[in-house]
Formats: structure tokens, C-alpha cells, sequence
């Protein structure tokens, strides 16, 4: 391996250095029980911040030797980290920001699994226990702020975008910074980073003091998008249904942008929530934008929503091509309408409980052959549901293609494959063939070989 800082210590900022022994034995044990090898993911994805990378087990496979120790000390934990990508460090000394995400893995890491998994208390196998537990993880990492009329904006899209779009991306935050919204993203590059980057020019131009640049993952999917440099406050939620419930918990406003499969992903999890019938009366402002040449990712996107999902799941979904400041203004209408909702409603301005999220969107969803054979795609449900069967297709792909445990599961029994109605594998085929045309299935892939088969054929479903 190569820039590598053979050893360093470090000491984690804040209330991370005081941490028991049983915690400091937690994160140093690398059994299946222990915390050390997801530490060691997470603390590699961290350090290896602006890499063009996103495949989870190649960025593990290029450092094989990197080590994170937890030691305590009399005045705290020590961390022994070995092979350090030597991007993380200005002469000798590691960046601040990622010094405190590292901090922020810690948290996060010890929180989720000693208050919130391993305690009885905490009702995981039920609707309200889960959300209840997400509030607790969106607490401990101090995301909730009670002085704030609600002004946090949701953005969603691609890590491996054109230059073009980014820079789309970064207009379009600059008109948020310009209204002083708070921007909360995955954390990634790409349209991740991009409306962070333009609001710190709007918020600086507006003398905005206290901006707030939320990012939101999980152990999953960090090494595929690893927090850029600008997010401030970083958690961690223990799977991709938590954070995505998160968003949707603790945001007012989705823009979303052109991406790939992550983002198709999203916007079905999004739709099965709002097609839900006990979320009809829920104001939830979402904005699909792209500019210049680009606006045939959404217009196959939204072919596909209206033909497999209908009319309604269409109506749900407010596109606007290259006008940044008018999705911005429409935003910004919709935020005021969510704070009179809440209003109206007694709802916390900081998280959203009225909204209704149903148990079968909540489980952790692991990607297996066996899992996607079974799923239902066909017609013959209601609307919301078929969203939430189509977003595990994409989930799959999503974990087929970045992240190394699906890596290692297409390696070891071929590619996934996905049976339905005809007409909708039909659909599903001819939109995947759509991202890969447009590269946007994979980070720097110009021949893409895919994790998936689509089986067209009708199978009884």
C-alpha cells in the first residue's frame, strides 16, 4: 500500500475521550460480537475522504494492513491507528473535520449497539420501536435543535456525477445558503457535497452564523460514500432503513438530483411512504431538478414511477429543469406549509412523528438471491406497497455494486435474479439500461457488467 502513516495516536475530540474500559474492549474486539472490524470499515472510509472510489471491498482490499487500537489512557482513549491513508494528514497532523467524523464513528458505533440494540428496552421488532429508537440515535449525536423553525433540506442524488451536474448541484445549494436553509445529504461526493459546497457561499453572503450541514449513513455504505469535508455534524445510523428514515424524520424539504440506482432507491422508499393512505394529509416537499443535457435521467425515472406506480405516485413528485432559484422559492414554500402543519398539529418542528412509516419499510433489509426471487413485482397491491417491493430491487443492485458484502455474495452465486409481471421487469430492464448508457450504475465504470439478471418472462407472479 502506498502514502501510507505506518503509526499514529490520536485522541478523539470531545466527550469521546471518556469511554470505560468495556467500551474502549468493545471496539478493539474483532469478534462476531465485537466492534473492531466495523470500526476499522468505517475509520478507512473516513480517512480515505475525497478518494474516486465506491467499491466497498476494493477500498478494504487496498488496505489490508489498516488497523485501528483503542487504548485508555488515565485522561481518556487513545487510538492506535496503523496504515493510515496519508491524505487524512497535513504535515503529521490528522484534518480536523475528519478527526471529529472519526469521533463521530466512535459515538455512534458504541451508542447503537449498548443502548439501543443490545437493550431490552428498546422495541426493535415494532413500528414505533424503531422510530422511537432513531430518535434516540438522532438525539445522542445532538442533530435535534428545539430554537429552529424547520429549515432542513433534504438532498438527494448520485456520488459519481458529470462536472456539469456538480456544478448544478452547487448553484442549487447556493440559492438554499441564499434562503439560510441547513442542508442534509448521505455525506458523500457528488450531488452529496455539491449543495453543501454552493450554501457556504449563501449563507457567508447572508452573514448566516450557526449553518448547519447534516450528514446522514451507515456502516454499509460509507466506504462507497465516505463523508466529504464539509459536513459538520455526522451520524451514523445503524442500517440504510434507519437513515433513510431519518431523512424523512428529521428533514423538511427533498430536493433530489439525477444519481443511479442509490437514487432510484430512495425515491420509491420515499414514494411508499407518501402513497402510504395515513401519510395523504402529510406535507412533504419534494423537488426532482437536473440541468443542462441531463434531464433524461428523471424523464425515464418518471416514465417508470407513472407507468408501474400510476398517476398518483406521478403527482407526488414536483420536477424543475435548470432553474435553481425557482426550486429554491418552491422549496422554500414548501418548508413554510410543513411548519403549519406542525403547527397546526402539535408536531416537533425537529422530528417528524406524525408521519406513518410502515413496519415492512422499517426492518433491515439484506439483500440475498433467495430474498430477491421472492419479491412481489407485480400490479395487483396497492400502489405504496409495490414502491416498497420495486425499492428492494434497487436496494440489491445498490449492494451488488458498491458494497462488499453483496460484492462478495455476486462473486460466490452470479448475479441476482429478478422475476415479476412482464410488463414490469419489462420496465425495470429498459430503466436500468437507461443508467448504464448513462453511466451512472458505477463510479468510473465505462463497461459495466451487472450484478442482476432481469427475467422478463412471466414466472406466476
Amino acid at each position: 500500500m502506498n502514502n501510507a502513516i505506518k503509526k499514529v495516536l490520536i485522541r478523539p475530540v470531545e466527550n469521546m475521550q471518556i469511554l470505560s474500559y468495556q467500551e474502549a474492549q468493545q471496539l478493539c474486539d474483532g469478534n462476531d460480537h465485537g466492534l473492531n472490524e466495523l470500526l476499522r470499515r468505517c475509520a478507512l472510509a473516513v480517512l480515505n475522504t475525497g478518494a474516486k472510489e465506491d467499491n466497498g471491498l476494493a477500498l478494504l482490499e487496498a488496505h489490508p494492513d489498516f488497523r485501528v487500537n483503542v487504548n485508555v489512557k488515565g485522561r481518556g482513549i487513545q487510538l492506535e491507528i496503523e496504515n493510515a491513508p496519508a491524505n487524512a494528514f497535513v504535515d503529521g497532523e490528522m484534518i480536523v473535520g475528519l478527526q471529529e467524523h472519526l469521533s463521530a464513528v466512535i459515538r455512534d458505533l458504541l451508542y447503537a449497539k449498548n443502548e439501543i440494540i443490545d437493550n431490552p428496552e428498546f422495541d426493535l421488532e415494532s413500528s414505533f420501536g424503531i422510530t422511537n429508537a432513531i430518535f434516540h440515535l438522532a438525539r445522542n449525536a445532538n442533530l435535534m435543535c428545539i430554537d429552529r423553525d424547520p429549515n432542513i433540506v433534504v438532498c438527494w442524488g448520485g456520488h459519481s456525477i458529470s462536472l456539469e451536474e456538480y456544478k448544478y448541484t452547487k448553484h442549487v445549494g447556493y440559492e438554499l445558503g441564499l434562503r439560510r436553509f441547513d442542508i442534509c445529504t448521505g455525506c458523500g461526493p457528488g450531488a452529496m457535497k455539491g449543495p453543501m459546497k454552493g450554501a457556504v457561499l449563501g449563507h457567508g453572503k447572508q452573514r448566516h452564523k450557526g449553518a448547519r450541514f447534516i450528514g446522514l449513513t451507515e456502516p454499509g455504505i460509507i466506504a462507497a460514500e465516505a463523508p466529504n469535508a464539509i459536513v459538520t455534524e455526522l451520524a451514523i445510523l445503524p442500517d440504510i432503513e434507519k437513515r433513510l428514515e431519518a431523512f424523512m424524520r428529521l428533514g423538511h424539504g427533498i430536493i433530489i438530483f439525477p444519481g443511479g440506482a442509490g437514487t432510484m432507491e430512495e425515491i420509491l422508499y420515499l414514494l411508499s411512504v407518501l402513497l402510504h393512505p395515513q401519510n395523504m394529509d402529510v406535507p412533504i416537499p419534494v423537488i426532482l431538478t437536473s440541468s443542462g443535457n441531463h434531464k433524461g435521467y428523471f424523464e425515464a425515472v418518471l416514465e417508470f414511477i407513472e407507468n408501474a406506480l400510476g398517476e398518483e405516485a406521478r403527482q407526488k413528485l414536483t420536477f424543475i429543469h435548470d432553474n435553481p432559484s425557482r426550486v429554491a422559492q418552491l422549496i422554500k414554500k414548501g418548508v413554510q406549509d410543513v411548519r403549519f402543519h406542525r403547527k397546526e398539529t402539535s408536531d416537533a418542528y425537529f422530528y417528524n412523528w406524525n408521519l406513518y412509516i410502515p413496519f415492512e419499510l422499517q426492518k433491515p433489509f439484506k439483500p440475498t438471491h433467495e430474498g430477491i426471487a421472492q419479491l412481489k413485482l407485480h400490479k395487483n397491491q396497492p400502489p405504496h406497497k409495490l414502491a416498497s417491493e420495486l425499492r428492494q430491487v434497487f436496494s440489491a443492485i445498490v449492494a451488488g455494486n458498491v458494497k462488499s458484502d453483496g460484492i462478495k455474495q455476486i462473486e460466490e452465486k452470479g448475479p441476482f435474479q429478478i422475476h415479476g409481471d412482464p410488463e414490469i421487469m419489462t420496465r425495470i430492464d429498459n430503466l436500468l439500461k437507461t443508467f448504464v448508457a448513462q453511466r451512472r450504475m458505477k463510479l468510473g465504470t465505462e463497461n459495466y457488467v451487472p450484478c442482476y439478471n432481469i427475467i422478463t418472462e412471466n414466472k406466476g407472479a
